[in-house]
């Protein structure tokens, strides 16, 4: 049964210990990249808006890796999960990502479950509310985000879980208190599309910029120095002095 409770203090360190504990499985005959052209234009964008934010403007003093539609194995008889974005701290992506066991997120080469996963709900059949949650609690991810922004699943857009040991209890707010990261909904512009976006955030709402936000805001801010300086320059000029000998 799914609560909602006070945050506990939660040891983030155990699971990884027993994942590189596990035996490397053999995933010969796993299909791990099957090709099939899934996503509709919202869950496109709107996995490309919390990937680039996320390199764009998060900062941690360890390595992350955030994806969009890559399979999560988390068991050799297990079927993968495939969360429309992953966000997993202090892993890096493999040097040789050639390799088939380095081309998906598999626990047991990275030895850590991700710390967030999200589905974006397009439909009634994708179970997010449903198996999902124990699926993804049995594959470890220390939250599970539901974003419903078709309202598919009720009247509810946004779903946050928190794993305590085996069980995920939803969160009051969309703030994650054990990576200091929260979502929020925005209403907004992300490449022209006017729409209620998911976002990331800091814990006092802050959003996390995409690159081009950033370039537009260094942009807007060097255009306002400029039309500064030549106030003062129109000034000066005013009074008699010219700006060019001060």
């Amino acid at each position: 049964m799914i609560q909602s409770l006070p945050s506990p203090i939660v040891d983030v360190e155990s699971p990884e210990k027993e994942w590189e504990e596990m035996p490397i499985p053999d995933i010969s005959n796993l299909i791990t990249e099957d090709d099939t052209p899934v996503d509709n234009l919202i869950s496109e964008k709107q996995q490309r808006l919390l990937t680039n934010s996320l390199y764009s403007s998060l900062v941690r003093d360890f390595p992350f890796l955030a994806t969009a539609n890559v399979g999560l194995f988390y068991g050799a008889k297990r079927s993968p999960l495939v969360p429309d974005t992953l966000l997993s701290f202090r892993v890096s992506i493999p040097q040789d990502w050639s390799q088939k066991h380095n081309r998906s997120y598999f626990l047991w080469n990275f030895g850590k479950p991700p710390e967030v996963a999200v589905e974006i709900v397009s439909n009634k059949v994708g179970n997010e509310l449903g198996s999902k949650l124990t699926d993804y609690a049995d594959a470890g991810v220390a939250y599970y985000v539901v974003f419903d922004p078709l309202l598919c699943l009720g009247e509810k857009p946004l779903y946050v879980y928190e794993l305590r040991a085996t069980q995920y209890y939803l969160l009051d707010d969309y703030f994650m208190p054990n990576i200091d990261l929260g979502l929020t909904l925005w209403e907004g512009k992300f490449e022209d599309k006017e729409y209620t976006w998911l976002r990331w955030c800091d814990r006092l709402g802050n959003i996390l910029l995409t690159g081009d936000e950033k370039a537009e805001h260094e942009r807007q801010r060097a255009e306002q120095e400029r039309q500064r300086a030549e106030k003062l320059a129109d000034f000066l000029r005013s009074q008699g002095i010219n700006p060019n000998e001060i």
